[in-house]
């Protein structure tokens, strides 16, 4: 069983295609084909159900690959720690971040790593802070920017604070609240919002105010994450919406209002310690944060 045989797997899963497997790889299609057989005959199974229209994993394909990727995974770190021991930054920085990101700027943090360490090839992913603790836990995310509410702490990682921010009403120029200089939560349960998805930890941090204040608010709109889409919806009026004040001003097209009641978050900066790449800690460095750090407030 040959590393090179493993790769080709991994691309004809990802992309379930061989002659796109064969592309990315940058082998002939005749190649890749030949040595996923050979591995086949080797492990006495078949991998993928192959017909004219599809290719699919069969139920030995699925056992396979996620062991396939963690000795591509061990295989990258190994050569990455080899290339650490001689002063080099060398592998893979795989960050994750929710949208809303806004106590460091993530872009140029990225940018003055890249150039720094142009051997190292950057992931970004983007997601909820949930899936970002599991993915950090799991060492399928080396770095996770996340907010999360004041009574929720990050578990099983290694966590810094990094912010503490207040939400803001965010509404469309012509909405009768966009005049005000500050409003309460009172006030805006009597409007529709656009929000989170229920059990998000975004959206937990708006739903336990309301339930602090003794007020229910309607959602007539969940979206899955704070893109566009939201802006959108809030600028045709048809929701309002609570976001943290220092990310709102970023969005085009709409006005913010202050709450004095206002639900609060805290953004945090995970890893995990017994999976830390070379690479993750040269960017921890970068933001001059040590790894030795337990994380200010104790959060484990």
């Amino acid at each position: 069983m040959e590393l090179q045989q493993l790769r080709y797997v991994v691309a004809v899963a990802e992309t379930r295609n061989f002659t796109r497997a064969a592309e990315r790889c940058l082998v002939v299609q005749s190649a890749l084909s030949h040595q996923i057989a050979r591995l086949e005959r080797e492990l006495g199974a078949r991998l993928f159900d192959r017909t004219s229209r599809r290719v699919r994993m069969t139920p030995a394909g699925e056992a396979f690959l996620p062991a396939a990727r963690q000795c591509l995974d061990a295989a990258e770190r190994a050569a990455a720690e080899v290339a650490s021991a001689v002063g080099e930054v060398r592998g893979r920085l795989t960050v994750g971040m929710i949208p809303t990101v806004a106590a460091v700027d993530i872009p140029a943090a990225l940018d003055a790593f890249h150039k720094r360490y142009p051997h190292v090839r950057i992931r970004l992913r983007v997601g909820g802070s949930e899936q970002l603790i599991d993915q950090v836990k799991e060492g399928a995310v080396d770095i996770g920017f996340l907010g999360l509410p004041v009574t929720a702490r990050p578990e099983g990682v290694v966590a810094r604070r990094l912010a503490y921010d207040r939400l803001v009403a965010v509404v469309a120029p012509e909405h009768p609240l966009a005049g005000q200089a500050e409003v309460d939560l009172a006030r805006l349960s009597t409007e529709a919002f656009v929000d989170l998805p229920a059990g998000t930890a975004g959206r937990a941090q708006s739903d336990q105010a309301f339930a602090a204040a003794g007020v229910h608010r309607e959602v007539a709109f969940e979206v899955s994450t704070v893109d566009s889409m939201m802006t959108r919806l809030v600028r045709r009026q048809l929701g309002i919406a609570l976001l943290p004040s220092n990310y709102a001003p970023h969005l085009p097209g709409v006005v913010t209002i202050a709450v004095r009641d206002a639900p609060a978050r805290i953004e945090h900066l995970i890893w995990n310690r017994s999976t830390l790449t070379p690479a993750a800690t040269a960017f921890l460095t970068e933001l001059d944060i040590s790894v030795s750090d337990d994380g200010s407030g104790g959060d484990r």
